[in-house]
């Protein structure tokens, strides 16, 4: 090699590593905080901090400080709470159209398993929300050992209470099969509401398919590099995730915006 290549090739070395020193310690206070962020998150969180910087850029530095993120390689266990045809079976009316241009137009909810403890001695519980495929946004959530009908109808009359009254069009809400969604009471809540219900397809878990990547988003973060072993610890650390999840964590389609950031600024513009 010639001697003026060599001392060309050291010096853009020193000058880059100075130049991305700072930025270096933003990622990495940013991938303490938030262990499971992505190089998109982390791109889109540094220029919420006013750091204009390219994706491809965060993603050669996290690979060099190997802070990439391996938590949505884990597959989780889907909860199934089919158990055939026990009441009302609605038409699938959402038909995989999962994009909505304004708030409280489709709701989702599913139902899925949450573990604590050591893996030899897993327990479970399980975990439901209403979810706002304008904007992602969970509108309301609950936990409980035994997903029972009074577990969802809960979280189903929590949300409601937070549609506008004059929303000026209807509300369409999604969810499976499942007995609970079958059940009388909750077909009754949406009917005095007037709110449209919709079913997947039996055994069509892609009919769903924005709840389920929640669910694997939600565990990926909250699970990766901790140990919980007490329900409360897990009810804790869901609710605090929520919390960020809801008013924080940013989406590259929402434009680098929070969920709830995202449906504020929409909102004010329509208005």
């Amino acid at each position: 090699m010639a001697k003026s290549t060599y001392s060309y090739a050291v010096s853009h070395v020193a000058v880059d590593s100075d130049k991305d020193a700072g930025l270096k310690q933003t990622i990495t206070d940013f991938k303490t905080k938030a262990p499971a962020a992505g190089y998109r998150q982390v791109t889109g969180q540094l220029r919420e901090m006013g750091i204009v910087v390219n994706h491809k850029k965060v993603l050669r530095l996290m690979r060099k400080l190997n802070l990439l993120s391996t938590a949505f390689s884990k597959q989780s266990r889907k909860y199934n709470s089919y158990k055939g045809t026990v009441g009302t079976i609605a038409k699938n009316r959402l038909n995989r159209r999962f994009m909505s241009d304004r708030p409280y137009q489709k709701l989702t909810t599913d139902i899925t398993e949450i573990r604590w403890g050591k893996k030899t001695i897993e327990e479970r519980a399980y975990f439901t929300c209403i979810y706002d495929l304008f904007s992602g946004e969970v509108l309301s959530y609950n936990i409980s050992l035994n997903p029972t009908v009074t577990f969802t109808t809960k979280v189903l009359e929590s949300a409601i209470n937070r549609i506008p009254k004059q929303l000026g069009y209807r509300t369409t809400i999604h969810s499976d099969q499942g007995f609970q969604y079958q059940n009388i009471r909750w077909v009754q809540i949406l009917k005095r509401r007037r709110i449209i219900q919709s079913m997947s397809r039996k055994a069509t878990c892609l009919d769903n398919a924005a709840m389920e990547s929640f669910f694997h988003i939600m565990k990926a973060e909250v699970y990766y590099q901790k140990e919980l072993n007490t329900l409360e610890e897990l009810t804790s650390a869901i609710s605090s995730w929520i919390q960020y999840y809801n008013f924080s964590r940013i989406k590259t389609k929402l434009g680098g915006k929070s969920p709830v950031k995202y449906r504020t600024l929409t909102t004010q513009k329509v208005a």
